[in-house]
């Protein structure tokens, strides 16, 4: 039933460069991204698997520390891992954010310490966020590799940091007119005709040509994708359908939707307990949903015997998420 698989996705789309996976908590995003950039990776690309959500748990899916730099993954040529560091981040924006406000408080003659604003500004819960953004798209920047396979945050989380180019684009927008106001006012009362240069303009100026190319990366669908990952139970389902909307307006593009642990039903007898047999059930229920409600359900991962762990495992996981058929 599936018309176009993970495996043929990528072959439909050579220039894809930027995978992300998400959904709900607990449903194995990290496992299907792992699993991702792996395959990519023994397709001879060199990868980057990062961890953009702050509960990382990178390392214990590779058994090895992938923690605050980009790590090669034993036994995984081509394949770098990188939980990002998300304190490092914050402590290095707020630095960035005390020189920002300094800088224009001195422009402005304003005779007020810095740290009053900058505290008010990181006591903001989207800080955290900002800065796991900025370093996001550092790394999508920098450009080292062929391909990035990122494990994001829950669905809610990775909707308000995959969308924040476009909320940063209103703000800086918003943010220039105002200063262009300013401008024209200060220089209508001011009896110097000398044109004095304008450092936060140009601060603006300059992110917003970040945010404009950020927001081309994250919504070209040549490049670009976001993979849903559900379990044929209710919550996880119920979460991709009010967040798939969303990520399409936003204009990221939607790679499909990978369904994990389903029950393998060769292996459930009659003498199984009813616990196994009652929950075979409720998947095929689920599972009549998941077909009815999404067209784009790219693989089926099965339950295994044991825990996804280690390069082995993931390689098994990826048999089956990249199945050719």
């Amino acid at each position: 039933m599936i018309e176009t698989t993970t495996h043929q996705f990528l072959l439909d789309h050579p220039q894809m460069k930027y995978l992300f996976f998400g959904g709900k908590g607990g449903v194995g995003k990290t496992v299907m991204a792992g699993a991702a950039a792996l395959w990519i990776a023994q397709q001879g690309k060199r990868t980057l698997l990062a961890s953009t959500n702050p509960v990382h748990s990178l390392s214990s899916l590779l058994d090895q520390d992938v923690f605050g730099k980009p790590t090669s993954v034993a036994g995984a040529p081509n394949l770098d891992a990188y939980e990002i560091d998300t304190k490092d981040t914050i402590e290095r924006s707020k630095v960035e954010l005390t020189q920002k406000i300094q800088w224009f408080l001195k422009y402005a003659d304003i005779k007020t310490k810095a740290d009053e604003f900058v505290e008010s500004a990181t006591m903001n819960p989207a800080f955290e966020e900002s800065a796991m953004f900025e370093n996001m798209i550092d790394l999508m920047f920098e450009d080292r590799y062929e391909a990035y396979v990122f494990d994001t945050a829950p669905t809610a989380n990775a909707r308000r940091l995959l969308g924040m180019s476009s909320v940063y684009g209103m703000w800086v927008n918003k943010m220039m007119q105002s200063r262009e106001e300013a401008k024209s006012l200060k220089e209508i009362l001011s009896y110097s005709k000398k044109e004095q240069k304008d450092p936060l303009m140009e601060y603006l100026l300059s992110l917003r040509e970040r945010m404009e190319r950020a927001k081309s990366l994250l919504t070209d669908d040549a490049q670009t994708a976001f993979f849903f990952i559900t379990l044929p139970e209710a919550l996880p389902i119920a979460v991709i359908k009010r967040f798939i909307n969303w990520f399409q307006e936003f204009g990221i593009p939607v790679g499909g939707v990978v369904v994990n642990l389903l029950i393998d039903k060769s292996t459930v007898t009659e003498d199984s307990p009813d616990f196994v047999r009652n929950r075979v059930a409720m998947q095929d229920a689920y599972m009549e949903e998941i077909w009815d409600s999404f067209s784009d359900v790219r693989a089926i991962v099965p339950l295994f015997e044991k825990e996804v762990r280690g390069v082995e495992m993931l390689s098994r996981t990826a048999d089956y998420l990249f199945a050719s058929e």
